[in-house]
């Protein structure tokens, strides 16, 4: 990130799961829920110290989104993107954000919030926003999908990343309907089969095509 507005919106945003445990920890009680099914039910238990650890990954998320890119050999690939990049940092920490707060209240009252709801709508707003800027991510070894054939030919990269980037929003705009109107546990399924089909088949073109434009397998991971 190098827009100093967005790396200190992105810290607030990394230090507000801290802030949100912090304030209400003395009330937690001693065990807490930690994992929920689609079909909303407590699928783990945990000790409430285990929310610190929330805390803490977001705050390593931020470190991890504003230095990373300065590590990886195509680093110089981020300034065509770079908006995107920073879009996505903030997005994916706001989700943590949002994730800690219904998390929270569900520990303090439970029932209160349908969990696989919230968190199905708010991964499929995350794959809307993903899918939209998938064929505007170059050429890196840190963010999209990295596969031996994307990483060795750029156009390959180029072309499965709008593929998969179309079939991404899909999912996302089908799933948010089914998670707001279907009964819990059934979008579940609509989500995690929209996921698994989608991706495989990029991972599946991104193959499909190398193979199309060279006809062998790569020799080298194509560092440089």
């Amino acid at each position: 990130m190098r827009s100093r507005r967005n790396i200190a919106f992105l810290w607030v945003l990394a230090v507000l799961p801290a802030v949100m445990v912090a304030a209400v920890y003395g009330r937690l009680p001693r065990q807490v829920p930690i994992q929920w099914g689609f079909d909303g039910m407590v699928n783990t238990w945990g000790d409430k110290s285990i929310y610190w650890i929330i805390a803490l990954v977001c705050l390593l998320m931020a470190a991890m989104f504003q230095f990373l890119p300065f590590a990886d050999p195509k680093r110089r690939s981020y300034t065509v993107f770079q908006k995107y990049y920073d879009g996505f940092a903030l997005l994916m920490e706001l989700f943590m954000v949002l994730l800690t707060a219904v998390t929270l209240v569900e520990s303090l009252h439970p029932g209160t919030v349908s969990i696989g709801r919230v968190v199905t709508v708010a991964f499929s707003v995350l794959l809307v926003f993903l899918g939209n800027m998938m064929g505007k991510i170059k050429h890196n070894y840190f963010m999209g999908i990295k596969t031996p054939w994307t990483l060795a030919d750029p156009d390959v990269w180029n072309r499965t990343h709008r593929f998969t980037g179309r079939l991404w929003f899909l999912v996302g705009v089908v799933t948010i309907p089914c998670a707001l109107a279907l009964p819990e546990g059934v979008f579940g399924a609509v989500f995690g089969v929209g996921i698994v089909l989608s991706t495989g088949a990029g991972i599946l073109m991104s193959y499909i095509w190398y193979r199309g434009r060279h006809g062998k397998e790569p020799e080298t991971d194509a560092h440089d």
